[in-house]
């Protein structure tokens, strides 16, 4: 699946939400065949960084399966080192031509640092990390006089695509090469539907495929 083009695995895997969103899964991939195809080795078409909420499953709303997505989850689609080693390795190690940032409308992660913004306030623990790393969308939100939740929630899937592409060479290399595309996505909750709100190289030609490397991997790859 890895030797696909970005545009392909974008396509693919919003043609796989627009059946989930009008109740006509699929459910691909799901069998003891599948189980038993990708126990040897994985090789999903799209590194996944979402939201942790528990209404967002990502195979589920976008009606995939067993090896299908690499998927990274923190509140609020956060990144640190960690998330940002994991994506690289997605596109580096497994070959992924596609990244999606995908965002949601009633992110408690954003309502929270929000309020946090407004009340001059912080949180306890290391949830105040979280709220940290949302901050900064927050008031560039402010800033351009955004008022509305949803134009919150695409402010702060921009900034994290943004964020990506400037931390990580590995990535804007990639992306550069045509190798892969960065998307960022919105969901909406109710309606079951993602749309697209800012992507890096997606349209830009593709190089030839390339195979994944071999390094030893988590996961048995």
């Amino acid at each position: 699946m890895s030797d696909i083009t970005p545009r392909e695995a974008f396509d693919l895997l919003l043609a796989g939400n627009r059946r989930f969103a009008a109740g006509t899964p699929q459910h691909p991939n799901q069998d003891a065949t599948r189980r038993a195809d990708t126990a040897p080795a994985q090789h999903p078409f799209a590194v996944l960084l979402g939201c942790s909420d528990s209404r967002l499953a990502a195979e589920i709303i976008f009606d995939q399966g067993l090896g299908d997505l690499f998927v990274v989850r923190t509140a609020g689609h956060v990144a640190g080192p960690e998330v940002l080693g994991s994506v690289e390795y997605g596109v580096r190690v497994l070959g992924c031509p596609l990244v999606v940032v995908l965002g949601h409308d009633a992110c408690g992660a954003v309502a929270a640092t929000r309020a946090a913004v407004a009340d001059g306030t912080t949180a306890r623990g290391y949830l105040r990390d979280v709220l940290e790393r949302v901050t900064p969308s927050v008031l560039a939100a402010h800033a351009a006089g955004v008022s509305e939740d949803d134009d919150f929630i695409a402010t702060h899937v921009r900034h994290t695509v943004d964020f990506l592409m400037e931390r990580s060479r590995e990535l804007a290399d990639q992306v550069a090469a045509g190798r892969t595309a960065v998307v960022g996505l919105s969901y909406r909750l109710a309606e079951g539907n993602a749309r697209l709100v800012v992507s890096r190289g997606l349209d830009l030609p593709s190089a030839p495929a390339r195979h994944p490397d071999t390094a030893p991997t988590p996961g048995g790859r």
